[in-house]
């Protein structure tokens, strides 16, 4: 039940507040230091009563009408204005809430995701229609509904039941009205909430013939929600969700080789590192050579080019100590593709498909001891991943070998914390990239491919989801 005034008429309050992680210091020469997520900031000669207000609003949310300084002159504005300038300069660290006199907390709050969003405060122009943009999420968090937008400046935390019925009505085009009349929450109830949704970017505005500023974007089309929510996530490390780093250490860090022991293990030749520039092009020449997705023969490999193939692009060349600056130290090891503080969390399994002395089946190769281990001898589900990596191929022919990348998140998790998953991507382009060179060094052809797998590669690989997940594939054959 909402809140009513004395008039009988339902009432919201606008409250304010500092994000939880923000620290406020005073100096003895009577400036102040704000110690927020985005860094320092320094404030000389603030008016008297601000140091106290930051203070109350480090708190919890509060009404600017309640931030009554005493010994201040009756009517005097000075620190008020003194406090806005502040607020204005840590806008990326202030917390707008909106809730009913009722005393029962806020019914929303917009938390900023950016260093300097402005919070726009205007009425809704009358009989507008709004809803929820394309790219807006709703999800659980922490005992509130998570409103989030990748390009939103603020994420939006419902709370209380008025405003969790008004935002997933929002599926759809409506007016203030049609939403009172929806969700039974009195109209001026809905009107403020739906200003603070539509300021906070989480809601579209439509214009006066009721189009959206989504409809007909060419900029926008070309994104679907996943790529552009992941892009704005992955891109700075925020506050909550994704985790910090700190909180996958809670046991043995994750070993530098993943160990498997599922069937029978095959020795892998080694080539003679010192004899291959001999025989090899220059790597202007092997990039100076223009790419196609060849199609592919009918020959088989051998076990020496999977062994020289992998040996030259992923094996462990050593294994020991190294941190970030200003991280963990974990142990580490060295191998030919880059990987951010070496934390090499990729794995790769190879689908032999035709080879002069392996089997065919799924195997997982072992980085360090150089040797592949089978894991899936089922024929119709190596059927099954060679086909999809045929079809992504353009090709009418299965390939000789499938190598499938996977990435273990715990080890990379355990020192980036929410930046994993996108160095992951990284690390496998480049991987992908050493692969192709080496590939056409050796007179093969090595080709990644964009396969539509859904869990079937993980289950054909046996992959314990989502500890280890698979995040790339690649062909390997000779060219036609």
């Amino acid at each position: 039940m909402t809140a009513e005034s004395p008039q009988g008429h339902a009432e919201t309050v606008r409250l304010w507040s500092l994000t939880e992680d923000t620290l406020i210091e005073a100096g003895d020469d009577g400036s102040l230091v704000a110690i927020t997520w985005w860094g320092e900031y320094e404030f000389p000669g603030a008016a008297d009563g601000v140091r106290e207000s930051l203070g109350r609003l480090a708190l919890g949310p509060v009404s600017m009408a309640n931030l009554a300084v005493p010994g201040q002159a009756a009517g005097s504005d000075q620190w008020r204005l003194s406090l806005r300038k502040i607020l204005t300069r840590l806008s990326g660290s202030v917390v707008h809430s909106l809730a009913l006199n009722d005393g029962r907390g806020p019914v929303l709050s917009a938390i900023p995701v950016t260093q300097f969003p402005v919070f726009p405060d205007r009425p809704l122009p009358p009989g507008r229609q709004v809803r929820l943009s394309r790219f807006t999420a709703l999800r659980a968090d922490e005992g509130a509904l998570l409103a989030e937008s990748p390009g939103a400046r603020y994420k939006v935390a419902l709370f209380r039941p008025p405003a969790i019925a008004i935002a997933s009505a929002l599926a759809s085009p409506a007016t203030v009205e049609q939403l009172a009349e929806t969700t039974g929450v009195p109209v001026p109830v809905v009107a403020d909430v739906v200003e603070f949704l539509v300021a906070a970017g989480v809601v579209l505005l439509g214009d006066a013939e009721g189009r959206f500023i989504e409809h007909g974007d060419p900029d926008t089309a070309i994104w679907s929600h996943d790529d552009l929510m992941f892009h704005a996530r992955s891109r700075t490390w925020q506050k909550g969700p994704p985790p910090d780093p700190g909180v996958g250490r809670t046991g043995a860090e994750p070993p530098v080789v993943k160990p498997v022991t599922a069937g029978p293990t095959f020795p892998l030749p080694r080539p003679d590192p010192l004899a291959l520039p001999d025989r090899d092009p220059t790597l202007t020449a092997l990039l100076e050579t223009d790419l196609a997705c060849p199609d592919f023969s009918e020959r088989p490999l051998s076990a020496r080019q999977i062994g020289e193939f992998l040996f030259r692009t992923a094996r462990v060349r050593s294994v020991g100590p190294a941190h970030l600056p200003g991280g963990p130290a974990h142990e580490a090891s060295q191998r030919p593709y880059f990987s951010v503080a070496c934390l090499y969390e990729l794995e790769i399994y190879v689908g032999i498909n035709r080879c002069t002395d392996l089997a065919p089946g799924i195997y997982h190769y072992d980085p360090l001891w150089h040797t592949l281990t089978l894991i899936n001898d089922d024929a119709a589900v190596l059927d099954n991943l060679l086909d999809m990596a045929m079809i992504a191929a353009g090709s009418h022919r299965r390939p000789s070998a499938l190598l499938t990348m996977t990435a273990r998140m715990a080890r990379i998790a355990w020192v980036l914390g929410g930046a994993a998953y996108a160095t992951t991507l990284l690390h496998l382009g480049a991987l992908q990239q050493v692969f192709s060179l080496a590939a056409r060094a050796m007179g093969l052809a090595a080709h990644a491919v964009p396969v539509d797998s859904g869990d079937r590669v993980d289950r054909a690989l046996k992959l314990e989801w989502p500890a280890e997940v698979s995040v790339g594939e690649c062909v390997l054959d000779f060219p036609e």
